[in-house]
């Protein structure tokens, strides 16, 4: 039998902190979760492997590494009012609740968003308000926000999102590169109205579905 919890110890040690993952309130709220809890009983062993683990429907948990750098980019604040798009089982969420005062999360499948909803529960989770909905339009009614983080790959943010970030909001994704090649974690801010993007790191995170653009025809 997996212990998940020397396995979290492990992850942190050998994954994140070597990575540059050194905010210690993240951290803590990384070593707090069973990640292991947001995955399906037969991918429950691979929670805290170095890769992304696939949820279904074109749609995994972030590889940890990737996702505690997304969030430790996004500065999180206890003031601060987080949006978390294709926010899948929860667990990007259930991370950032624990350091911001609020959390939204979009999700369009049915199945992840009535897991998250009850792993929240079931972990004592509070402050995340559970929205259906495409992700790929965010969440405006309650907007702004001032962070986004984006739980998968995009080849480009879209405007929508980006109309939702507070004016000196962050917004963390990955944007992915041509076929075969690796994405580019990018964190994008607000300021005067603009938003603006800086690459951070490579990261191999699949493309979500949804966020591709639309195919353009030629003649």
């Amino acid at each position: 039998m997996t212990d998940f919890a020397l396995a979290r110890r492990n992850m942190i040690d050998g994954q994140l902190r070597p990575n540059r993952v050194t905010n210690a309130t993240l951290l803590a709220a990384v070593a707090d979760l069973p990640r292991e809890r947001f995955l399906p009983d037969g991918l429950r062993s691979v929670a805290y492997a170095d890769d992304d683990v696939p949820l279904g429907n074109g749609r995994v948990l972030m590889e940890p590494m990737v996702l505690a750098r997304l969030i430790q980019s996004l500065q999180p604040g206890p003031e601060d009012r987080a949006l978390v798009v294709a926010s899948g089982t929860g667990y990007g969420a259930a991370v950032l609740a624990r350091l911001v005062k609020s959390v939204v999360a979009v999700e369009s499948d049915a199945t992840l968003a009535a897991t998250a909803e009850r792993l929240a529960r079931e972990l004592g989770t509070a402050g995340i308000a559970q929205v259906s909905g495409p992700p790929e339009q965010g969440a405006p009614a309650s907007g702004p926000y001032d962070i986004i983080l984006i739980e998968g790959a995009v080849r480009q943010v879209p405007q929508a999102i980006e109309d939702q970030l507070a004016e000196g909001g962050r917004l963390a994704t990955v944007v992915a590169g041509a076929p075969g090649a690796l994405g580019t974690a990018q964190l994008f801010m607000k300021e005067n109205g603009a938003v603006s993007g800086r690459p951070m790191f490579d990261a191999g995170t699949p493309l979500l579905p949804g966020f591709a653009p639309p195919q353009r025809f030629t003649f």
